[in-house]
């Protein structure tokens, strides 16, 4: 018993000192910018303001430092990570310049192997959060897209339960409605909403069309297929029904959505197309339902559904019945093919190109052709051979593409490294039939790679994605570049920007300024929360 005792306390104590030793060897930080401490008798405290707190890319800019004057022919000082020329070491001062290139971030010192972090400097430029814009508190969740109705009222896509901080009783389920100036329309009765995300809506006539990834909304808790029609007012459209009774039955009615079809995937886009509505996305079966007729059984109640094999792209009438003119093989019963893998769609309101539809994503074949990850459709569904992306297109996937009609240029980002055989590693700009417009030319990412691209009507370009660097410059997430391809001076004013964007609409902000309206799933813009729906002026 002894024995057994004695053994007990001695691997406890063992246990005890392994225990001690290994918490000796971790070095713990209390924020993710701390660096151990260093061997260095140099010290820079965090919690300073700088001399100025702020400014433009030329400024001089002091930060109190103790010891770094015997290493001043070995130090490095950055602006949230872009090197920058010192102008004054002394044994209590460090004076640098800001570099043009420079961020809003963190100071940092670097000597040797060594990095000390100091406090943030706001750098200023033609990119500021607009402060006059009325939705303050964003959304708590990723917002997709937005609709302007015919009164002027926008409503808002996404996957949010939340809108502005208006859910104080009831989540606001996927959409939400503002007047013009952003204020909160709470007329729009939209009940328990979407059970999923919704992605895009249309407004036809007096009647909206919502699409997503949806099978219930307010109390249609069944038979919707990621797409229904809504009155004005947010409620589902319905219409009452005598569903099937045996003789011996009573007659009933019930209410099912009006709008009577849908798809068996998840649907990314939907538009107005020649009086009917355009579909895209992962699905592989239109579906439609019976609600009047009985099954084999003669089972009260019974709703019918039926399927068609429909890829990717539809054409549907208002009434929800397919379109069977659209991208149909009559003599099999189904619709064509379409890509071998998931596509995306950009669909042209422009009158120089209206209703024609480009196709992208990560995909090799379409209609059992070969294509390279890209391709335009004519309004009749069939290929329109106007567009040439050359004999390989893309050697890769494109994420994302955006076309101007001002510009009258298509820009594509994505995992490729060359379009047509040239070099346009992850970004390109296409001219109007397809081709590469070789005065763009991208620079390196680094980190990451970008997954948003738009060009603006005065031709700059806005990038979002996961990247760090690009050309070797810091940049944390965005970017804005010239039209060939090289940074934009003045356009770096937004520091670390954490998430990405999903559009983008050009509009002015309520002083009259030139403004971007950027929705997405981000979290902050220049160290601020702007919860995934925020204006930014353009200066």
């Amino acid at each position: 018993m002894r024995t057994n005792q004695l053994n007990i306390s001695i691997k406890f104590l063992l246990f005890c000192i392994f225990l001690n030793s290994c918490k000796n060897d971790i070095k713990k930080y209390t924020t993710a910018y701390e660096s151990p401490k260093s061997v260095l008798p140099v010290s820079l405290d965090r919690t300073q303001t700088p001399i100025p707190a702020f400014g433009i890319p030329g400024t001089l800019v002091s930060i109190k430092v103790k010891g770094l004057l015997p290493y001043k022919d070995v130090t490095i000082f950055k602006f949230n990570g872009q090197t920058a020329t010192i102008k004054e070491i002394t044994d209590s001062v460090l004076v640098a310049e800001v570099p043009n290139n420079a961020t809003t971030g963190i100071i940092s010192i670097s000597i040797n192997d060594v990095v000390l972090f100091g406090p943030n400097f706001k750098v200023d430029g033609k990119i500021n959060i607009d402060n006059t814009f009325k939705i303050k508190n964003g959304t708590n969740g990723s917002v997709n897209s937005l609709l302007k109705t015919a009164d002027g009222k926008i409503i808002y896509f996404g996957s949010f339960t939340n809108f502005d901080n208006k859910a104080v009783l009831d989540p606001i389920n996927k959409l939400a409605r503002t007047y013009s100036d952003g204020t909160y329309d709470a007329t729009f009765r939209t009940g328990k909403g979407a059970n999923g995300y919704l992605s895009r809506g249309i407004q036809i006539n007096n009647k909206l069309y919502i699409a997503g990834n949806f099978s219930a909304y307010d109390q249609r808790t069944q038979d919707i297929s990621n797409l229904t029609q809504l009155n004005l007012n947010g409620r589902i459209d319905t219409i009452g029904v005598h569903t099937f009774r045996r003789p011996d039955q009573t007659d009933t009615i019930k209410y099912y959505p009006t709008f009577n079809g849908g798809v068996d995937g998840n649907l990314e886009s939907i538009y107005f197309h020649q009086n009917k509505i355009l579909i895209a996305g992962s699905f592989t079966n239109y579906i439609y339902r019976e609600y009047d007729k009985p099954n084999k059984l003669e089972t009260k109640d019974s709703v019918i559904i039926h399927k068609i094999p429909m890829n990717q792209i539809a054409l549907l009438n208002l009434d929800g019945s397919l379109d069977k003119t659209f991208r149909f093989d009559q003599s099999a019963s189904k619709g064509y093919s379409s890509a071998n893998g998931p596509i995306s769609i950009y669909y042209h309101t422009d009158e120089l190109l209206k209703g024609k539809i480009l196709v992208y994503g990560s995909f090799t074949k379409f209609d059992g052709q070969p294509e390279g990850y890209i391709l335009r459709l004519n309004p009749d569904g069939t290929k329109d051979k106007t567009f040439n992306p050359g004999g390989s297109g893309a050697d890769y996937n494109i994420s994302y593409a955006s076309y101007n009609p001002l510009t009258k240029k298509y820009m594509i980002c994505g995992n490729f490294k060359n379009y047509n055989g040239k070099n346009s590693p992850m970004l390109a700009m296409l001219n109007q039939d397809g081709t590469l417009d070789q005065s763009f030319i991208p620079k390196i990412f680094d980190g990451g790679q970008p997954r948003f691209v738009y060009q603006l009507s005065d031709g700059k370009i806005l990038v979002s994605g996961i990247f760090a660097k690009y050309n070797y410059i810091s940049r944390s997430n965005l970017l804005f570049l010239t039209n060939t391809g090289e940074l934009a001076e003045g356009y770096n004013a937004y520091g670390d920007v954490s998430g990405i964007i999903s559009n983008l609409y050009e509009t002015t902000s309520d002083d009259g300024k030139k403004a971007l309206l950027i929705l997405g799933n981000i979290r902050s813009f220049n160290g601020e929360n702007v919860n995934n729906l925020f204006r930014i002026t353009l200066e």
